[in-house]
Formats: structure tokens, sequence, C-alpha cells
């Protein structure tokens, strides 16, 4: 793959700005998300706002293209694939914490139904 169809700009750049600041945002936007019991859309709207910011860090610091179809749908991918990643993350977490009668975690990114045996409080 030519690294042209990816990173506009530096390398550094990309990953200061887009990997570094555009993931981080997007990983605690979808924590946040799913804290507060809301809807996984919303996690993509927001998502999709943080790369129109990471499209403009990259124009204003480091004389990007401001309007790239290809570059914001390139930063805006990954930036959906993190919030999504943070999302499932602290779900996970919650269903395995406020429902722990019923679910457990398992592994990072999911939880499943505890089997009726080891259920506290059952026969």
């Amino acid at each position: 793959m030519r690294p042209e169809l990816v990173v506009e700009v530096s390398r550094a750049d990309f990953v200061l700005v887009t990997l570094f600041l555009g993931g981080g945002a997007a990983w605690l936007t979808g924590r946040s998300i799913a804290s507060t019991w809301r809807p996984y859309r919303q996690a993509v709207l927001y998502a999709l706002l943080l790369g129109c910011v990471v499209r403009f860090f990259h124009f204003a610091l480091f004389e990007g293209t401001l309007l790239s179809l290809h570059y914001f749908l390139t930063d805006t991918a990954f930036l959906v694939a993190v919030a999504t990643l943070g999302f499932r993350a602290e779900r996970a977490r919650q269903m395995a914490t406020r429902y722990g009668w019923i679910y457990r975690q398992s592994g990072f990114f999911g939880w499943l139904e505890d089997s009726a045996g080891s259920r506290s409080g059952e026969p």
C-alpha cells in the first residue's frame, strides 16, 4: 500500500494528530457515551464530528488539505473504530459490574450470560 493513500502530511504529524490526539478523544468519547447508557449511534455521530476536527487540525497546523473526502474518510474510519472499541469496553465493564448476577465479563469487549449453577441465591 502506498503511504500517501493514508498519510497526507508527514507520518509524525499523522501519528500525533490522528492516532494520538484523535484516537484518544475517540476512545474517551466512546467510553463516556456508554457510561451514560446512551445508544451506540451517538458514539458514531461524535466520531464523525471528531473526524472534522482532526481534518481541521491537519489543515491549520500542518498545511494539509481541509476539504479532502479521501483523507476525511481515512481519519474518520479510524476514529469510529476506536470509539467503538471504547464503547464496547465500557459497556462490557458496566454489564458485568451492574448486572453481576446475570452477566460476567468475557474478555475486554464482551459479556456472557452467567450459567444458572453459579448464580447466587438459586437452589
